[in-house]
């Protein structure tokens, strides 16, 4: 399958009737969402959208997301998603980087991307969608209603689909070019590895701007044939809620959704019953999650891995029988993983090292960035700037961020390791762990915690907990408490704004 618009084309084919995407109370299934597809990307091209143009996505979890991505691609365009949750100055930057033609919001998001766009003098359109249509954009029902007209040929292979803006801990965001084959093959290994079918129905809450989103819960239920059931954002009654109304089968979200999950106190009994597999991926999954929310649940748990560089899915375990609890899993199919060292030699199994991934899914590079570029992919390899392990069954270990590391006189200490022993703590719901500069030591270790409700913290007894697992050197020299812990849209612990925040 050569593009994403081939591959729409063929499941609408074959489960035209199918529902393809559930949201607020509406279906679309896979015969009308191909038509809305070809309808709005013969609107984009009467505005003069066309192949290698750019197509920013300011959208919230909607059917408009799904049918803008694939209409870009349908015309040889990029989809270039946006974070609603950013600030116009971050939005512009995206904006006037991308150089992006056009731009596509619904009502709640309208204010945002006009307030962006005073600022991107190369965009042409704000197209908005909803009954409030500001006065200078375009409607997009309009589009809608605009018709296919005469249409290039779509983009496909090697062509760049999607510029996906990675969060910038380092610098100002990167658009990482995901082309067709690029998110092809990671959708194909996802179907693969979580076994998906037509019968298959996705409860997709995690953002759909975010690679992990978008390729686990839009481009691979598409692949498959399977429904898609879109949720705004994550509210954990809301999340129960939809689970049991849709009988979802299938959920992906990062650690802490399903630490919500596992100690909400709910008037009533949910039926999740339906549920029969849950990936966590984006940031570290607590052990003690697992055994708790599967109890409480009955739906298997399991982690994954990947950058938004590897489109983004690397690894990620397969069943209860065969995970290995801690760890990320063997890499999917048609993907590479190697542990090298800094000069790019091979290290062995047990050793740590930064995590290079090889194969179709691994993107073309930085846009406009070819010295990020050069400097991220070496001889093939991706390097993700993460640190860790391959067992020998080849089972993968996050130890923790390259640039995360913490030096203390001279010695390596990996927050998550620091982490995992605090997470053991029956109090603490979630942890993060950084290291500050010390006149004596170079760094020290400071780990921030959110407790669970209605609990407190013995912080001797928290520090003598580490005392009995940790290396003198790795125990924290302070354990604040925190109402919350700051998070990225997609629930990621954002450690570079404790620094900040310390500095």
């Amino acid at each position: 399958m050569q593009s994403l618009t081939a591959m729409l084309r063929d499941t609408a084919e074959r489960r035209a009737a199918q529902p393809a995407l559930r949201a607020a109370g509406s279906t679309v299934t896979y015969a009308e969402l191909a038509g809305a597809v070809e309808a709005v990307a013969g609107g984009l091209h009467e505005l003069g959208v066309g192949p290698g143009d750019r197509v920013a996505l300011v959208l919230p979890n909607c059917p408009q997301f799904v049918i803008t991505y694939f209409a870009a691609a349908r015309l040889g365009a990029m989809a270039v998603p946006i974070n609603p949750l950013l600030v116009p100055v971050e939005v512009a930057h995206i904006l006037g980087d991308s150089g992006a033609r056009a731009m596509v919001a619904v009502e709640q998001t309208a204010p945002l991307a006009q307030a962006a766009a005073a600022h991107s003098p190369a965009l042409e359109h704000v197209i908005v969608s909803g009954e409030n249509v500001p006065e200078g954009a375009v409607d997009f029902a309009s589009l809608m209603a605009a018709g296919p007209g005469s249409l290039p040929e779509p983009g496909a292979g090697h062509d760049i689909a999607a510029l996906v803006y990675t969060s910038g801990t380092t610098g100002r965001s990167k658009g990482a070019m995901l082309t067709h084959t690029n998110l092809i093959a990671n959708a194909s290994s996802c179907v693969e590895v979580i076994d998906v079918s037509g019968d298959d129905v996705f409860l997709t809450v995690l953002p759909l701007f975010h690679s992990f989103g978008a390729t686990v819960c839009m481009i691979t239920p598409v692949l498959a044939g399977s429904s898609s059931v879109l949720v705004p954002r994550f509210d954990a009654l809301a999340v129960l809620e939809t689970i049991e109304g849709e009988r979802a089968t299938i959920f992906a979200g990062v650690p802490s959704m399903f630490a919500w999950l596992t100690g909400l106190k709910a008037e009533r009994d949910f039926d999740t019953s339906s549920l029969r597999l849950c990936v966590s991926g984006g940031a570290a999954l607590p052990v003690e999650i697992v055994e708790p929310f599967e109890a409480r649940h009955r739906a298997t748990l399991v982690e994954g891995y990947g950058p938004t560089e590897a489109s983004p899915v690397v690894s990620c375990n397969r069943s209860r029988e065969t995970r290995k609890l801690g760890t990320v899993g063997p890499p999917v199919a048609g993907v590479e993983v190697q542990i090298q060292d800094d000069d790019g030699n091979a290290l062995p199994a047990g050793e740590v090292g930064e995590v290079c991934v090889r194969g179709a899914n691994v993107m073309k590079g930085y846009w406009n960035a070819p010295e990020q570029t050069a400097e991220t992919i070496r001889d093939g390899w991706l390097l993700t700037g993460d640190l860790g392990t391959l067992d020998d069954d080849g089972y993968l270990s996050i130890v923790d961020r390259k640039k995360d590391l913490i030096i203390v006189g001279g010695l390596n200490v990996y927050p998550r390791e620091v982490e995992d022993v605090i997470q053991e703590l029956p109090e603490v719901r979630d942890c993060a762990v950084i290291g500050l500069r010390s006149p004596l030591q170079g760094e020290r270790v400071k780990a921030f915690v959110e407790l669970h409700e209605g609990r407190t913290l013995d912080s001797g007894r928290a520090l003598a907990h580490c005392h009995e697992k940790l290396a003198p050197y790795k125990v924290p020299r302070d354990i604040e408490v925190v109402d919350e812990l700051p998070r990225s849209a997609t629930g990621k612990v954002l450690k570079r704004e404790l620094r900040a925040r310390e500095a």
